[in-house]
């Protein structure tokens, strides 16, 4: 076994004492915004329509081009960001919006100071939009300032509840996946496959919104299951290499459970390399979340047992038709939240219905790709 340092193994035993800290209940579920806000059934409706229904060419007066800030923290193995503004600038260029847009992608977790900079940065160019995350609580003070000033405009994306505190005075658009359902579903899962008294461990990523989202659903719904119990939580903050490490060192104390609920792609990723590497990759049980490229792969391979796969680009393109919509001052058609569709698949799922369902979930980002290495720009020729 390679040589694990104490340094790293007082990490992991500080980081397994405790669940995911952020309180869900400051936040509304999708469900009780709904129900506090009745209009919004109908105009989530209207607009889940839209994101299905043909596209709308704009045929504007003026010249103006659109700003948007992209900060994204998609340094990860998980593809999502990226297919997140590949759909987004697809529909943009269809719906011939003429656009700059100013991508900056970090690493999920610990880059918030970076994240900041990179905030103040593209103020300086006064961007109409702005396009960032909710997850640890410096993000909310950040798009609550941004809230407070007016400009630019924020959508809040993989985030489907809006921050109670903030009451009426919300961001331009949240969007995303419910991460509380997707958890569910797995929860689900597990309880349908695996025995009474089953224990199992969580790798939640950083010690946030989404990790408590995610991993608190989870643990809470599986707690309905007598005898099962959770043997650890690791705040591995949803990097690969230490979900990898956390995994190896459960093994050596022989502490493996029969299954990791893994928070992200990353982690189970993780999961999957150390348990290749010790070839037990049979006796570990993991899910995924997100059903990105690299979990189809692994669970085709059955090396990943069951994910929930989020329809990716409906995100991009819900935050391009928010945007078209308020350009052609239709802002009342534009919903507060916009929360995607996800299934669950599992190895049992057969491949002609995996297909189908990648082809509508990747049916821009599969034929598109932003340049993230330089601004991106498109002026429709009619100009």
């Amino acid at each position: 076994m390679k040589k694990i340092t104490v340094a790293f193994l007082c990490l992991i035993f500080f980081t397994a004492i405790s669940y995911a800290d952020a309180d869900l209940h400051k936040y509304w579920s999708y469900q009780e915004y709904l129900a506090l806000h009745p209009e919004q059934v109908e105009i989530s409706k209207a607009f889940a329509e839209r994101i299905k229904g043909p596209v709308e060419s704009w045929s504007p007066l003026g010249k103006h081009t659109v700003k948007i800030a992209v900060i994204y923290p998609g340094l990860q193995a998980s593809d999502y960001w990226r297919r997140s503004i590949s759909s987004f600038e697809a529909r943009l260029r269809e719906q011939k919006v003429p656009y700059i847009i100013h991508p900056f992608f970090t690493k999920p977790g610990h880059d918030i100071r970076l994240q900041e900079k990179l905030i103040n940065l593209t103020l300086k160019n006064k961007p109409d939009y702005l396009i960032f995350t909710l997850d640890v609580l410096r993000h909310e003070e950040i798009i609550k300032r941004l809230i407070a000033k007016g400009t630019p405009k924020v959508i809040v994306q993989n985030a489907t509840r809006p921050v109670r505190a903030w009451g009426d005075a919300q961001p331009f658009l949240y969007v995303g996946f419910d991460h509380a359902f997707g958890s569910q579903l797995l929860a689900d899962k597990f309880m349908q496959i695996f025995p009474k008294g089953t224990d199992y461990t969580i790798f939640c990523g950083t010690n946030g919104f989404v990790s408590a989202a995610r991993g608190n659903t989870f643990k809470d719904t599986v707690a309905k299951l007598p005898n099962s119990k959770v043997t650890a939580v690791y705040h591995l903050d949803f990097d690969r290499e230490r979900a990898r490490k956390a995994t190896l060192h459960l093994i050596s104390r022989n502490k493996m459970p029969p299954f990791v609920y893994a928070c992200s792609t990353d982690l189970a990723l993780g999961v999957i390399d150390a348990a290749k590497e010790k070839n037990i990759l049979d006796k570990i049980a993991v899910n995924g979340w997100g059903g990105g490229s690299d979990e189809l792969k692994a669970l085709s391979k059955k090396e990943l047992d069951f994910t929930v796969m989020r329809i990716n680009d409906d995100n991009g393109v819900a935050m391009a038709e928010a945007i078209y919509l308020d350009l052609i001052n239709k802002r009342n058609e534009i919903p507060q939240v916009f929360s995607g569709d996800i299934v669950l698949l599992d190895q049992s799922t057969p491949a002609d219905k995996i297909e189908k369902l990648k082809e509508h979930a990747f049916r821009y980002s599969n034929h598109w790709h932003s340049h993230l290495d330089q601004i991106l720009r498109f002026v429709p020729y009619e100009q």
